[in-house]
């Protein structure tokens, strides 16, 4: 059953977040009437607007609110409404400091920025209620509403709170998911270092310590702050259903390789539609790449539900060390693999340059140059590309490969006081996903207890925290006749963080057929040889395989010259391969092409050049519509189908250009 949708928002949503209270009336009259020009369907409106609307304590001013409503509204323009409670009001930290957040080392987060909240805290929840209330109560019926915009990128600039607020309210959790503090005790294995509790009130967040924290409880207490931010979500949220039961309500998350600390999985259950934020890296010249993947976790997250792009960039932002400006084409580009990927909305940070504040330099739809520049005309042209692809809203995309993604292996895997700090998490999925890309493959980023059932090739990279039920999960993907990857450093640990004896890789033991005793970190710079001439770093093992193992490939050099670096194992009615080090891009690109070639997987299109991405999105009545990406700098051929949109001629996609196909049935 896919989600609900925005109100009223036909065909691919398009607009962004829209702040009318930085300028004066004369301004926002004008940019409605651009918003029409530039096919604006859907905007973000009161995000941070909370000291506008309540200038003191109990005065409000919703004057300048309602107008630009009715505006939008009399325009056709759709409006996702926030709560108004991304960040307090001056006055509020000051009438109580108690509220401002605290780091590990006790440091207060003042107020001057955003989010300079502590989330746990009773009082700010009260407040953050009663605003939600007002703004619920006031705009109920109002004919721009179509969404709710819960409060913004909850946990962007302040994940942990360390506060005694946080204390307290990390106790509760504790307590309610041990029940005992005899079971606190034997999950964070508090023998150790005489950690040993005798009751909850003696349990503090992992504040600055001499030396390393206890490694269970930073391990929770990354669980709670996640989870605590979904608490603060579903308090507002109550609300607006209480108030508006028929309008949509969201958040907008911030699915990336960037963003660690919030469990996306475990918050999908309460959004009624999954919103997202992604911006790519100026430095990165694969920013594309990690874009998809992105694109490919917020679908996994929504369940293969179309979702919404709240979120992302015309052109250079502000935060980074050094703001790229996109080249000719990029914005397209980027906007369309959203879309390609999943996304039926196309939504921007913001719609008017900003011409004060700390995000003035970050571009816009309408940027400071106004309306005689590229940055303008693309904004246009992009209205009319969405427009022009209407009929690809409610389609999906279907995948045959799986990469498994999970939160707390990458919070796990991370910590300190592990055998090699090279041994990272985000870096190894894009790692895997970029030769799935580059080979034109559809790929799903799921949950490791995602059903597997009907995928053929099935990646498991550094799933360090493992559960019972996971292993048993992608153990049965391979019985069932999937073929199954598995990196190292997976399996090691169960869900408190205590290592599964026997041998490594613990929970995929029995799985892949081997047993390792001894882990053989890299030094720096360090490299090893396979003996098909591969490349490999940062890791080693030291492996015994199983009778009915296949040793694929072996090490040549060093210390463990002769012993097995990839293993195969025929399960049931597939495989499971075990990677026991970290290949280079070459080696891993010609690994991942033995395992689709075995798993039976192709492509969505053959023949395409390197560079050019392709997707495509299938609706359930047989239709379904191809993008190509032009990535390159040079035209490529356009394959058969009805161009809907693009950057066309003479049969071919041009250098850095798009086209959307609606394919034969």
């Amino acid at each position: 059953m896919t989600n609900p949708w925005p109100l009223g928002v036909d065909g691919i949503a398009y607009g962004g977040d829209y702040n009318p209270e930085q300028w004066p009336l004369a301004t926002r009259v004008e940019d409605v009437e651009l918003m029409q020009q530039a096919g604006v369907t859907l905007v973000s409106v009161g995000i941070f607007s909370w000291a506008q609307l309540e200038p003191r304590p109990g005065e409000y001013d919703f004057g300048w609110l309602d107008d630009i409503l009715d505006r939008l509204a009399a325009a056709g323009i759709k409006v996702a409404l926030a709560t108004a409670t991304a960040s307090p009001p001056p006055w509020l930290t000051r009438k109580h400091p108690e509220l401002l957040p605290e780091l590990a080392d006790g440091t207060v987060l003042h107020p001057g920025g955003r989010q300079a909240y502590r989330v746990a805290a009773p009082l700010w929840r009260e407040y953050a209620v009663a605003m939600t209330r007002r703004m619920a109560e006031r705009y109920r019926a109002h004919p721009a509403l179509a969404l709710w915009h819960v409060d913004n990128e909850l946990g962007c600039h302040v994940p942990h709170d360390f506060s005694d607020d946080a204390a307290a309210a990390f106790r509760r959790w504790l307590e309610s998911r041990y029940g005992t503090v005899e079971a606190l005790n034997a999950a964070w294995g508090t023998a150790f270092w005489s950690q040993r509790y005798d009751s909850f009130d003696e349990v503090l967040p992992p504040r600055s310590a001499p030396t390393y924290p206890n490694p269970t409880q930073q391990l929770d207490f990354a669980r709670y702050s996640s989870d605590e931010l979904l608490v603060h979500y579903r308090a507002l949220r109550d609300v607006l259903r209480e108030v508006t039961p028929h309008v949509p309500t969201t958040t907008n998350l911030m699915l990336s390789t960037g963003t660690k600390w919030m469990d996306y999985f475990s918050w999908a259950g309460d959004l009624d539609l999954i919103a997202n934020d992604h911006y790519t890296r100026a430095h990165d010249p694969l920013a594309h790449v990690e874009l998809a993947l992105s694109a490919d976790l917020t679908r996994g997250v929504a369940g293969g539900d179309p979702w919404v792009l709240m979120e992302h960039s015309t052109s250079a932002v502000n935060w980074q060390p050094r703001n790229r400006t996109k080249r000719p084409g990029e914005m397209l580009r980027h906007s369309l693999a959203h879309v390609a990927h999943g996304a039926d909305a196309v939504m921007y940070f913001q719609w008017r340059q900003s011409a004060a504040g700390a995000e003035k330099y970050h571009s816009a739809m309408l940027p400071h140059a106004g309306t005689d520049t590229d940055v303008w005309r693309s904004t246009v042209e992009l209205g009319a590309a969405l427009k022009a692809i209407g009929e690809v809203k409610g389609s999906r995309v279907r995948s045959d490969v799986a990469i498994v993604w999970d939160y707390p292996s990458w919070w796990g895997v991370e910590l300190d006081s592990h055998p090699s700090t090279d041994v990272t998490y985000p870096d190894r999925v894009l790692a895997h996903y970029r030769a799935l890309w580059e080979r034109h493959v559809s790929v799903d980023v799921v949950a490791p207890s995602a059903d597997l059932s009907r995928y053929r090739l099935v990646v498991v990279p550094t799933l360090y925290v493992t559960s019972d039920a996971d292993a048993a999960n992608i153990a049965a993907a391979a019985a069932a006749g999937a073929t199954v990857l598995v990196t190292y450093f997976s399996g090691i640990v169960d869900e408190h963080d205590h290592v599964r004896l026997g041998g490594y890789p613990g929970a995929f033991r029995d799985l892949l057929g081997v047993r390792t005793e001894e882990f053989w970190a890299l030094q720096e710079g360090e490299t090893l040889t396979l003996d098909d001439g591969s490349v490999a770093d940062v890791w080693s093992e030291r492996i015994h395989p199983a009778d009915g193992t296949e040793v694929v490939r072996t090490f040549v050099d060093g210390d463990l010259a002769g012993g097995p670096a990839v293993t195969r194992r025929a399960v049931g009615e597939g495989s499971a391969w075990y990677l026991a080090t970290r290949l280079d891009d070459a080696a891993l690109g010609a690994l991942t092409e033995a395992l689709l070639v075995e798993a039976g997987v192709e492509p969505v299109l053959s023949g395409v050049p390197a560079g050019v991405e392709v997707a495509r999105r299938q609706a359930d009545d047989g239709r379904s519509w191809l993008f190509v990406l032009n990535h390159t700098d040079a035209p490529v051929d356009l394959p058969p189908g009805e161009v809907l949109t693009g950057r066309t001629s003479g049969g071919q996609v041009h250098a850095g250009g798009y086209a959307v196909l609606r394919e034969q049935v």
